[in-house]
């Protein structure tokens, strides 16, 4: 009695799933989880944020491993074989390779910008922390300015970082700050008004990276200018050398949303 071909294929055990493809994305799923971790674990208390870069760095070995694997895994199970996997192996690559683009991205980023991280608009007479001095004061960098040499690198950097002045009084543009500052997100710290401040206004900060948690502290000082006011506004990281960028990033923000609420 002959068979049918086809109820003979029909019924035909199904091909197991390609261990390289398999590998691939197991390292690949294994090396995210890491990734994510290393920065949320430091935001939770969990290390030091040096362990969670190291964490990270070891996250991105293992991507780059996972996109030689699922790139032989693909080979391996490309719809011309009989061979499972295939679709595996894709999803293995596509997340490999967004995981090392995480990395790749703030090392161009750390590269195109100076190793600062203290960034104002009065480079002459920066805004000054107040309330903020206890808390600071336990961090590893500094509340004082660092001087004229901090000033050239950001002024190469960042020309555009400039103070802003608007048609509104300080009282006012200070309401409007505050709005900003909790909109982005900020924990506002502290506020002094015109008469505690002696003829001047100011806001202090915190505001918390989402990743990594890094407390970067903020301080705005309003002051008469003509008719209006002029704004001045000092980012500072707590941690780390080279901010990548991220006070000026802020000081952008809040400057435009600002000067769009007063247009």
């Amino acid at each position: 009695m002959k068979k049918d071909p086809l109820n003979s294929q029909q019924h035909s055990p199904q091909q197991p799933l390609d261990w390289v493809a398999l590998l691939g994305i197991t390292i690949a799923s294994l090396s995210a989880l890491a990734a994510v971790s290393s920065g949320f674990g430091h935001r939770l208390g969990a290390w030091h944020f040096t362990t969670g870069f190291l964490i990270l760095r070891w996250a991105s070995f293992g991507a780059l491993a996972a996109i030689v694997l699922s790139l032989w895994g693909a080979f391996r199970t490309r719809p011309q074989r009989k061979r499972r996997g295939f679709w595996h192996a894709l999803l293995g690559l596509a997340l490999s390779l967004a995981l090392v683009s995480i990395p790749l991205y703030w090392l161009l980023m750390a590269r195109s910008v100076p190793p600062i991280h203290d960034i104002t608009t009065d480079t002459d007479n920066p805004p000054a922390f107040s309330a903020l001095l206890p808390v600071r004061a336990e961090a590893p960098n500094p509340s004082y300015y660092g001087g004229p040499s901090i000033a050239v690198q950001q002024q190469k950097a960042y020309p555009d970082i400039k103070p802003l002045r608007l048609p509104l009084n300080p009282k006012t543009t200070l309401d409007e700050a505050l709005t900003i500052a909790r909109s982005l997100g900020w924990k506002v710290i502290a506020v002094e008004s015109r008469e505690t401040a002696k003829g001047g206004i100011r806001l202090e900060a915190t505001d918390t990276t989402l990743w990594f948690g890094f407390s970067d502290d903020v301080v705005v000082r309003i002051t008469p200018f003509d008719d209006g006011s002029r704004v001045d506004i000092r980012s500072v990281s707590r941690v780390g050398r080279s901010d990548v960028g991220t006070n000026a990033r802020r000081i952008r923000a809040f400057l435009a949303a600002l000067k769009e609420r007063a247009a």
